[in-house]
């Protein structure tokens, strides 16, 4: 094992374009999920400790600006892997970037439409327009970490060892799963009056964070 990891910190690794895309579909759906847990842990400690929300707009438990910044995360920081430093750093500029262009481009065309405010929530030092926080980035440049030398490295691994038309299989159809769900909701469900997750669940008895 160790070896292995070792060889994935000094070796370039080539893969078909195939196998390239089951990896960045792997990617995408371990980051989504990851940023929800994330968001379900953080906002029920934001909320008092009284109850956990829902976050997302999803049936599955995945967030997207979360699948979108690791495979950007993925692409500048892969070639940076044998210095910590600049992939925490890239993780932290890239993440900030992204969290701005997407949260004010929401706001904007949204017309004051969020998806999350830094302006109503715990620790947020460095807070700009509620859109970037220091924590916020700080933690997607750890995450930024355990997606260079953990995950990035396990979906190497599985790339490897499995047949190549299972691992295909596998990954494309996990992604696409998530994938039909995040276009339903944010679209199909929209254009058609169709119930989205969101109604579903609050009908449920899901919470879910209102930013005002």
């Amino acid at each position: 094992m160790k070896e292995k990891y070792q060889e994935y910190m000094m070796k370039d690794h080539s893969f078909d374009k195939m196998t390239m895309l089951g990896i960045l579909c792997l990617i995408v759906v371990i980051s989504g999920i990851f940023g929800f847990i994330y968001e379900f842990i953080f906002y029920y400690f934001n909320g008092g400790m009284k109850e956990f929300f829902w976050r997302g707009g999803n049936f599955l438990p995945w967030i997207n600006i979360y699948a979108t910044g690791s495979v950007i995360i993925y692409l500048l920081s892969y070639k940076h892997r044998k210095s910590v430093g600049k992939v925490f750093l890239i993780g932290v500029v890239s993440s900030g970037i992204v969290e701005l262009i997407g949260g004010l481009g929401l706001y904007v065309i949204g017309d004051g439409f969020r998806c999350w405010d830094y302006n109503t929530e715990i620790l947020n030092f460095g807070n700009i327009g509620g859109f970037v926080c220091l924590r916020s980035v700080l933690f997607f440049g750890v995450s930024s970490l355990l997606l260079i030398y953990g995950i990035v490295p396990l979906c190497f691994s599985l790339a490897k060892k499995m047949n190549k038309k299972v691992f295909l299989t596998i990954s494309i159809i996990l992604c696409a799963i998530f994938l039909i769900d995040e276009v339903y909701n944010l679209i199909i469900a929209r254009i058609l009056n169709l119930p989205r997750a969101s109604d579903i669940y609050k009908e449920i008895g899901f919470h879910y964070v209102d930013f005002k």
